[in-house]
């Protein structure tokens, strides 16, 4: 004889975030969960430029990445978070994420490619540049 297992009920996106992440879940986990439960998860991976499973494993409380980075991302797309920017003036803190990833290395396709990573290997929002700034003392 088998026994029948019902299936787990289906959690919301919040209900997720607040199992594996506590009461004291940051506020850009909740607000991530939020934009999930407003449109899709994978609608919200495309607006972050990230994948549907970093988001899942985020809400999770499973991302073994870097978090900080992710929540950088949140906090620019869903949450309004704005840097200054030498270059650009005041942008959302993702729009600057993108720029440092981009600018990772020189691709010399137009002036603000250049510009862009001009500035952003200067800028100290870039923690690759301070790290690297750092291992000269």
């Amino acid at each position: 004889m088998s026994t029948f297992e019902p299936p787990a009920p289906h959690l919301t996106p919040t209900q997720r975030a607040r199992a594996a992440w506590g009461a004291e879940a940051p506020v850009w986990v909740m607000t991530l969960a939020q934009a999930c439960e407003a449109e899709s998860q994978a609608k919200v991976a495309a607006r972050l430029n990230r994948s549907a499973s970093l988001v899942s494993s985020v809400l999770a409380g499973k991302y073994t990445g870097d978090l900080a980075a992710v929540e950088e991302v949140v906090r620019g797309v869903f949450m309004a978070e704005r840097v200054t920017c030498p270059a650009l003036g005041t942008i959302p803190s993702s729009t600057c994420q993108d720029w440092r990833r981009a600018s990772a290395r020189l691709v010399n396709v137009n002036a603000l490619r250049v510009q862009m990573f001009r500035a952003c290997n200067r800028c100290p929002l870039n923690k690759s540049t301070v790290k690297k700034d750092h291992n000269h003392d």
